[in-house]
C-alpha cells in the first residue's frame, strides 16, 4: 500500500470521527471537519474515508435503505439505533438473550445485527 500523507484535512476527518461517539455519514463528516479546515471538500472526505477503511481505522456501518455511515474500528460488539426525526445513527450496547431460539431448526447462527428505529433523546 502506498504511503498516505497525513494532511490537515485527514487529521480533521479523524478528529471528527474520534470525538463523535456515533456512526457518521460522509456529509456529517464534511460538516464537522469544515469547522477545522473550512475549505475541505466532499471529494477529499470520500478519498479519506476510503483510505481509512482500507487502513482498518474506520469501519462501514450499513444502514438499511440509506447510505453507509462510518465509525472508528475496534469497538466492542454493539448495535445501532436510527432516529427517524433527525436521521442520526447511534450505537447501543447489549444483545437480547434467547436469540438462538429464533434460528430455524438445523440452521447455525454465525452472526447477527440488530437495528432499532425511533426518536432520539434530542428529538423527543
Amino acid at each position: 500500500m502506498a504511503m498516505i500523507r497525513d494532511t490537515a484535512q485527514r487529521r480533521a476527518i479523524r478528529k471528527v470521527l474520534a470525538e463523535v461517539d456515533r456512526p457518521l455519514s460522509p456529509e456529517e463528516i464534511l460538516k464537522g471537519a469544515q469547522g477545522i479546515v473550512p475549505n475541505l471538500g466532499m471529494a477529499t472526505v470520500y478519498r479519506s474515508v476510503k483510505s481509512l477503511v482500507e487502513e482498518e481505522w474506520l469501519v462501514a456501518v450499513d444502514v438499511p435503505g440509506e447510505s453507509q455511515r462510518y465509525e472508528q474500528a475496534g469497538k466492542a460488539h454493539h448495535h445501532h439505533f436510527n432516529c427517524r426525526a433527525c436521521g442520526r445513527v447511534y450505537d447501543f450496547d447489549g444483545c437480547p438473550t434467547g436469540m438462538d431460539k429464533l434460528v430455524p431448526p438445523g440452521f447455525v447462527m454465525e452472526d447477527h445485527e440488530i437495528y432499532l428505529y425511533g426518536t432520539c433523546a434530542s428529538c423527543k
